[in-house]
């Protein structure tokens, strides 16, 4: 059986639709029958915010950093906020250990925002720091313009073309990782 992909839920708003579209991809690894896990930046544990924490990472966050080792791929959801992407999500990805938490890692980006953009910007901010961390970015992005209509409360989506590209995504990332052997 493959090593998962960490699904990341790149917020630590509570009930984000971030988060609500984490789970739903997260529905479209299991129908595929791939292993997948989710990580909502919400469970960052608080100790992870000392200034102590740069120097010495705190017990309870390698576990957290293991999980993200031992990915077969990261499967990121990215909100915007402001033009970019929230600073908890580069928080969290400075604490990561450098270069090997990313390199050679395969990575799928989604965009979300509630504007018209669905976090363009954001999710190129976001590969330009991939890049420089070496992962191997999967070049089929998939954008959520106005989130907030397309999302119901209970988590479903309203928008089947949406749901379709996501399944797409899904089943393309799975080929992309098959492609670059085990060892990725």
């Amino acid at each position: 059986m493959p090593r998962p992909i960490l699904i990341i839920s790149g917020t630590n708003r509570p009930e984000s639709h971030a988060l609500k579209i984490s789970r739903i991809l997260l529905s479209h690894y299991e129908e595929l029958k791939y292993p997948a896990e989710l990580y909502s930046l919400t469970e960052l544990p608080p100790e992870i915010f000392l200034p102590s924490a740069y120097k010495h990472k705190p017990d309870v966050f390698v576990a957290v950093q293991q999980r993200i080792l031992d990915a077969r791929g990261l499967h990121i959801v990215v909100p915007e906020y402001n033009g970019s992407f929230p600073g908890v999500l580069k928080y969290f990805v400075d604490m990561l250990k450098f270069p090997e938490s990313f390199d050679r890692k395969p990575v799928a980006f989604v965009g979300e925002s509630n504007g018209s953009w669905a976090a363009l910007r954001a999710v190129e901010q976001l590969q330009l720091i991939f890049g420089f961390r070496n992962a191997f970015t999967y070049p089929e992005r998939v954008f959520i313009p106005g989130v907030n209509s397309k999302v119901h409360a209970d988590g479903t989506l309203t928008d089947a073309a949406i749901n379709e590209r996501l399944i797409r995504q899904v089943h393309g990332f799975v080929s992309f990782l098959g492609c670059l052997g085990p060892g990725h």
